[in-house]
């Protein structure tokens, strides 16, 4: 447990201006030069700050400044946290059962072909892999490359749903371009000459259907003569 309180300019601050205490026990208890808790008792530091109440907070007890105030040498100690407070868990790799790390690089081998925007460090948190194992199997040199089979590590159940979607959508804002490059075809395909010959034979054929204007005006016109005739032999 660390030994200095809460928040130490602002419990100095309290203790200058609520207690007798001298500038020497107030700095032995928030870790401070005592030339620095003179230059708070002046005025001179820690203006904007609001003292914090070391009782309230459950780091002293009024027995104990009283007893300190008495004796200019005795100094002050804190008191045991009456709630426990766990220590936060470092974040490092996401950790593999070993029933399933076997399924790794099949997962990073989709991810690289399914999100080619993804980041290594996207990567390495999704599945718990190394920046090392990602580079052998973009580079095809990883041991067991020919049998790689890529699989989606939600299926497998390396990661969720929701996180390989947090993490494509944040790299999907850091690097717009790549995301695009997966949605255009390539300009060889598009301008092959399979293409171009498609496209051509797919303009002829909507020629083809369009309607010819003359040759139905020239038929109307026949079809009517035709008509005025047979009424002249009545």
């Amino acid at each position: 447990m660390s030994n200095v309180p809460l928040m130490p300019k602002a419990t100095a601050v309290w203790l200058v201006e609520n207690t007798a205490l001298s500038f020497d026990q107030i700095a032995a208890f928030c870790k401070l030069h005592p030339l620095e808790v003179k230059a708070i008792a002046d005025g001179e530091a820690a203006q904007g700050i609001k003292g914090l109440d070391p009782i309230l907070t459950g780091q002293l007890s009024r027995e104990d400044i009283t007893r300190a105030e008495k004796d200019g040498g005795l100094r002050l100690k804190l008191q045991d946290p009456k709630v426990r407070v766990p220590e936060a868990k470092r974040r490092g790799p996401r950790y593999t059962p070993v029933s399933r790390r076997q399924d790794r690089p099949n997962a990073i081998l989709w991810l690289v072909r399914n999100h080619p925007e993804l980041k290594d460090a996207q990567i390495m948190r999704l599945v718990g892999t190394t920046k090392t194992t990602i580079a052998q199997i973009r580079d095809r040199t990883h041991w067991n490359s020919a049998n790689l089979s890529p699989a989606d590590p939600v299926t497998l159940g390396l990661c969720s749903q929701i996180e390989l979607d947090m993490e494509v959508e944040k790299a999907g804002k850091a690097s717009p371009e790549k995301v695009l490059e997966q949605t255009l075809l390539p300009v060889e395909e598009t301008t092959s000459a399979d293409a171009l010959a498609g496209f051509k034979s797919g303009s002829r054929r909507e020629e083809e259907d369009e309607i010819d204007a003359d040759a139905v005006f020239a038929k109307l016109n026949a079809m009517t003569a035709r008509k005025s005739d047979d009424e002249d032999d009545y």
